[in-house]
């Protein structure tokens, strides 16, 4: 076998492997959201809708996570079919204090320019949520990598998260 061919497809099976992970990853953060909101009787905030900058995603109807009671995202297109859609900056939600019961962001934080930036945003999901769940990529995700506006890698080890500049 060409060497070329099998490098690039061992790469192919990481990437696979790395989005499938990723993909679960965000289901069952987004369904421990759902239970915990429902469970404590208040709305479920999803911030980065379902359908994402992913064009793909919209044309084939394939969300990669649920629309919670109320989505917000800069552009209205991620969270096209929502229940209630409400254009905001993850950095400055407007709601009250604890308003949800849980916030659950996906695939947001990383395209926030700085560390501050990524902090402002999740002491602001901590303000209008009693619980904060995220998602984001892993920097051994090839497309994660090639991605011009990911600043941010984060990841988490079990309450602390930690954040570094790209």
């Amino acid at each position: 076998m060409n060497p070329l061919v099998f490098v690039l497809f061992i790469a192919g099976l990481h990437e696979i492997a790395a989005m499938s992970a990723q993909q679960e990853d965000r289901v069952e953060k987004y369904e421990l959201a759902r239970v915990y909101a429902d469970h404590v009787g208040k709305p479920l905030l999803v911030v980065g809708g379902p359908y994402g900058a992913a064009r793909f995603r919209r044309l084939l109807n394939l969300p990669a996570h649920g629309f919670g009671d109320v989505c917000i995202d800069l552009d209205p297109n991620a969270c096209d079919g929502s229940a209630e859609y409400v254009q905001a900056d993850v950095r400055d939600i407007p709601f009250p204090d604890k308003y949800f019961g849980a916030a659950f962001a996906s695939h947001v934080l990383e395209h926030l320019p700085t560390v501050q930036d990524c902090i402002g945003a999740v002491n602001e999901l901590n303000r209008v949520a009693e619980v904060v769940l995220l998602a984001y990529p892993t920097p051994s995700s090839i497309i994660a990598s090639l991605i011009p506006d990911h600043w941010l890698w984060l990841y988490q080890e079990g309450d602390t998260l930690y954040i570094q500049q790209r």
